[in-house]
C-alpha cells in the first residue's frame, strides 16, 4: 500500500474542500432543474491535476486523487439533499429552509453512507470481479494520464464548456435576450393535447453527452411515451384509472378553449407523471433483487470486520472499526433528535429512526453494487428513495399515524436514506479509483467525511436562494423528485387523493420493460432496456428529454467519427460537457443571489423571439459537435 506521504496534505485538503463546496452548489441547481446530477469525479480529477501540476508546479497523483475524492463528495451529497429536503417546504412544514436541520440531515445522512459502505469495500471492490466500475476506472485513467504532465487541452475543454454554459444562462436567465425554451401544443380533441417542446439549456445537452446515447435515448423514450402517446391519446383512460383524483378529473373536464400548452401541463402534472412513479418504484425493487447476493456477502464482511480477529488489519486498511461504530452512533443520535424535533412524539421518532437505520444500510449496499455495474451518474437513487418512502409511509399509515407527524417522519427517513445511498455510491466509485492508483482507503474515507461536512453547510443557503429567486417546484426548477415525495407524503397522511391506479399502471409498465430486457439479455443483444431512464423520462417535462437526446446523439456521432482507440478526444468531450454543467449551474445560483437581494436588472422589454432562440440552439449544438470531434493533437 502506498504511504501517506504526498497524499493527505494540507493543500490537497484545501483544494478538495473548495471544489466540494463549488460542485455542491452547482449540482443543487442542476438537480432541481433536471432531476438528475452528473458525477463530478472525472472533472474534479482533471482540475486537481491542472492546479497541482500546472499552477503549483508540484503535487502527486495521490494528492489529486484525494482532491477529487472530496470534490465528488459535495456533488453526491447535493443529490441526496435536493431530491428530498425541498419536500419539507413543498408540504408547508417549513416556510424557509431550516439551516441547522438541513445541515444536520446532510452530515448525518452523508456520514452513514460512507460509514456503512466501509465494511463492504472488500466485497464490492476486491472480491467482485464482475463489477466493471466504468467511472472509477475512467477517473483512474485520467489521473494516471496527468501524472507525467498537466493536460492543457483537457483544461481548456473544461474552461470552454464553462464559458458556454455561463454565457447562455446569462442571456436567458438574466438579460432575457433569448427564451429559455420553445414549446407549442395543439388539441386533437377536447381533452387531447399534443405537446412538443425543448429547453434551451447547454447543461441538458451536456447531461446527454455524459450519459451517452443508450441512456439518453431511453430518457427520451419515456418522455415520448408520456407526452406524445399517453397525453394526447389516453386522457379518458388515464382519468378512469384515477377516479379519486380531483386534480386529474378537473384537468380532463376543463373547457376546450383552454390554452393547449396549459392543458398539456395540467394533464401531465395531475396524471401522466404518476405512471413514471410506479415504474420508478418497480425499478427500485428490481435493484434490490439484483444485489441480494452481494448485500448478503457485505453483511458477513461487516461481522468479520468488527470481530477481534481482524481489528488490526481493518485499522491498517480502512477506518478503524471503533471509529466507525462511534461515528455511526453519533449520526443515529443526531437523526433521532431531528425526528423528535420534527414530530414531537418519541414513539414516532424511535420508529422512524429504526426504519432509517435498516433502510440506509440496505440501500447503501444496493447503491454501491449498482455504481460498480453502471457508474455513479446512472445509479437509480430515485427508485431506491421512492421504495423507502412507500415502505415507511405505508407502515406508519397502517399504524394509524396521520397529518404532519406522518408526513415529516416519512420525508425524514427518505432524506437520510437518499443522502446515504448517494454518498455510498460515490465513495465506492472513488475507492475503486483509489485502489487502481495505490491510494490509502482509510485516507480516502477520511477525505469523504470532511468533504461531506463542509459541503453540508452550503446546502440550505443555496436552496433558499434558488427558492426565493425561482420557486422550487416551478417550471424553472421543477424539483421532480422532491415534488413527487411531497405528493406521496400528502397522499398517505395529508388527505390528498393520489392516482394510485396510474401508479399501478406504471408498475405494470415497469415489469414489462424488465421482461423485455431479460429477453434481450438471454439472446445476447447488445442494446438493453434500462427501466430507470425510461421511468425518469416519463416523470420529467418533455422539454428536458429533447436536449438530452441531442446530447447523446452528438456524443455517439463524435465517437463514431473518432479514430479507433482515440480515448483522449472522447475524454475531452466529457470534460467540455462537465464544464458546461458547472458554468450554467454556478451562474444560475449567482442570478438567484442577485434576484434574492433585489440586484437583478429590470429588462422586461427584452424577450427573445422563437427564430433567434432556434438559431442560438443550433449554434450551441455546433459548439458541442466541435468539442466532441476536437483532434487529439495539441491545438
Amino acid at each position: 500500500m502506498t504511504s501517506g506521504r504526498g497524499e493527505l496534505t494540507l493543500r490537497a485538503v484545501g483544494l478538495g474542500m473548495t471544489l466540494a463546496v463549488v460542485l455542491a452548489a452547482a449540482n443543487v441547481y442542476l438537480g432541481l432543474k433536471v432531476g438528475m446530477t452528473v458525477s463530478a469525479s472525472i472533472p474534479a480529477a482533471v482540475l486537481a491535476m491542472l492546479l497541482l501540476r500546472g499552477v503549483l508546479r508540484d503535487g502527486s497523483l495521490l494528492e489529486a486523487n484525494q482532491v477529487q475524492t472530496a470534490a465528488s463528495a459535495g456533488e453526491s451529497l447535493a443529490a441526496g439533499i435536493l431530491f428530498t429536503v425541498p419536500a419539507l417546504v413543498l408540504i408547508g412544514f417549513w416556510e424557509r429552509f431550516d439551516f441547522w436541520a438541513t445541515t444536520a440531515i446532510a452530515v448525518a445522512g452523508g456520514w452513514l453512507g460512507v460509514l456503512f459502505m466501509v465494511p463492504m469495500r472488500r466485497v464490492f471492490i476486491e472480491e467482485s470481479p464482475e463489477l466493471p466500475y466504468p467511472e472509477g476506472v475512467a477517473c483512474a485513467a485520467v489521473l494516471e494520464a496527468g501524472e507525467a504532465s498537466a493536460d492543457a487541452q483537457a483544461g481548456r475543454a473544461v474552461l470552454r464548456g464553462g464559458w458556454l454554459g455561463a454565457a447562455v444562462k446569462l442571456l436567458t436567465g438574466l438579460l432575457g435576450v433569448l427564451r429559455s425554451g420553445l414549446e407549442g401544443a395543439v388539441l386533437l380533441g377536447p381533452a387531447r393535447p399534443l405537446y412538443v417542446g425543448a429547453d434551451l439549456s447547454p447543461a441538458l445537452l451536456a447531461v446527454g453527452l455524459i450519459v451517452r446515447l443508450e441512456v439518453a435515448s431511453q430518457i427520451f423514450l419515456g418522455g415520448a411515451l408520456g407526452w406524445l402517446i399517453l397525453l394526447p391519446f389516453a386522457p379518458e383512460g388515464v382519468a378512469w384509472l384515477a377516479p379519486g383524483s380531483p386534480a386529474l378529473t378537473a384537468a380532463v373536464a376543463a373547457e376546450a378553449d383552454l390554452d393547449p400548452v396549459a392543458r398539456s401541463w395540467e394533464l401531465w402534472s395531475a396524471g401522466i407523471r404518476y405512471v413514471g412513479v410506479g415504474a420508478m418504484a418497480v425499478g427500485g425493487l428490481s435493484a434490490l433483487v439484483r444485489v441480494r447476493r452481494g448485500l448478503a456477502r457485505a453483511v458477513v464482511e461487516l461481522r468479520r470486520g468488527w470481530s477481534a480477529g481482524r481489528a488490526g488489519e481493518a485499522a491498517r486498511v480502512d477506518l478503524p472499526s471503533g471509529w466507525i461504530a462511534a461515528l455511526i452512533a453519533v449520526a443515529v443520535v443526531v437523526v433521532a433528535a431531528l425526528y423528535l424535533r420534527f414530530t414531537g412524539d418519541p414513539g414516532v421518532a424511535a420508529l422512524a429512526t429504526g426504519m432509517m437505520v435498516v433502510a440506509s444500510f440496505f440501500f447503501v449496499g444496493v447503491a454501491s453494487y449498482i455504481v460498480g455495474l453502471v457508474g455513479n451518474s446512472n445509479s437509480p437513487v430515485s427508485g431506491m428513495t421512492i421504495t423507502a418512502v412507500l415502505m415507511t409511509g405505508g407502515l406508519l399509515w397502517l399504524l394509524g399515524y396521520t397529518g404532519v407527524q406522518g408526513m415529516v417522519a416519512t420525508l425524514g427517513v427518505a432524506a437520510i436514506v437518499c443522502c446515504a445511498a448517494c454518498t455510498a455510491g460515490d465513495v465506492c466509485n472513488d475507492l475503486k479509483t483509489g485502489a487502481l492508483v495505490g491510494a490509502s482507503p482509510a485516507r480516502q474515507q477520511t477525505m469523504q467525511l470532511l468533504g461531506i461536512v463542509l459541503a453540508a453547510f452550503v446546502m440550505a443557503p443555496v436552496l433558499q436562494l434558488l427558492h426565493d429567486a425561482y420557486g422550487i417546484g416551478s417550471r424553472e426548477l421543477a424539483a421532480p423528485q422532491a415534488s413527487l415525495f411531497a405528493s406521496l407524503a400528502r397522499g398517505f397522511f395529508g388527505g390528498e387523493s393520489l392516482p394510485w391506479g396510474l401508479v399501478g399502471a406504471g408498475g405494470v409498465l415497469g415489469v414489462g420493460v424488465l421482461a423485455v430486457d431479460a429477453v434481450l439479455a438471454r439472446r445476447g443483444v447488445g442494446f438493453r432496456l434500462h427501466l430507470m431512464p425510461i421511468a425518469v423520462g416519463l416523470y420529467l417535462p418533455f422539454g428536458i428529454a429533447v436536449p438530452i437526446l441531442v446530447g447523446g446523439l452528438v456524443e455517439w456521432l463524435g465517437r463514431r467519427a473518432a479514430p479507433a482507440g482515440d480515448e483522449a478526444s472522447a475524454r475531452r468531450g466529457v470534460l467540455f460537457a462537465s464544464g458546461v454543467v458547472a458554468g450554467e449551474a454556478l451562474v444560475g445560483v449567482a442570478i438567484a443571489a442577485l434576484v434574492a437581494f433585489g440586484l437583478a436588472p429590470e429588462l422586461g422589454g427584452w424577450s427573445g423571439e422563437g427564430p433567434a432562440t432556434f438559431v442560438a440552439a443550433a449554434l450551441i449544438v455546433t459548439a458541442f459537435v466541435r468539442a466532441v470531434r476536437a483532434p487529439s493533437a495539441p491545438d
